[in-house]
């Protein structure tokens, strides 16, 4: 059966990764559990990615009205990270991006400048659109 889709992104990533380690290719039978192994973990994980994904959309609109306390701050940058994370692993490079863009904004030392509000909440928009396509 051919690869489609984000299966064929995961297994190019994959075949990636093998060959610079020297492993060689993966044979259909290994890229099939694979792409199983994957999809199990990610369905096991949506729920965890999408509150983290969520939690930056909020954190994006609560401050481009203006009112972000400093502990959400540090948990919006804490969230980035974690999703910065684990999005790469399975095959969105986009979206690692994205994350560690907010992570950089969130966690610098004077936090996100004023004016980056629409820019926070197009982000966190993609990265919401980015996890969704993923499924």
């Amino acid at each position: 059966m051919p690869l489609v889709g984000s299966d064929f992104g995961k297994q190019q990533l994959w075949n990636r990764y093998r060959r610079q380690k020297g492993l060689g290719v993966l044979n259909p039978v290994q890229q099939d559990a694979l792409s199983q192994a994957l999809d199990g973990l990610w369905a096991k994980f949506l729920p965890l990615i999408e509150e983290r994904v969520a939690l930056l959309g909020s954190a994006a609109a609560a401050f481009a009205a203006g009112r972000l306390p400093a502990e959400e701050v540090q948990a919006a940058g804490a969230a980035a990270h974690k999703l910065a994370g684990v999005l790469g692993s399975f095959g969105l490079a986009r979206g690692t991006a994205l994350a560690r863009e907010l992570e950089t904004l969130y966690l610098s030392p004077s936090g996100p400048e004023p004016a980056s509000g629409a820019s926070l909440i197009s982000m966190a928009a993609e990265l919401r659109a980015i996890v969704q396509n993923r499924r």
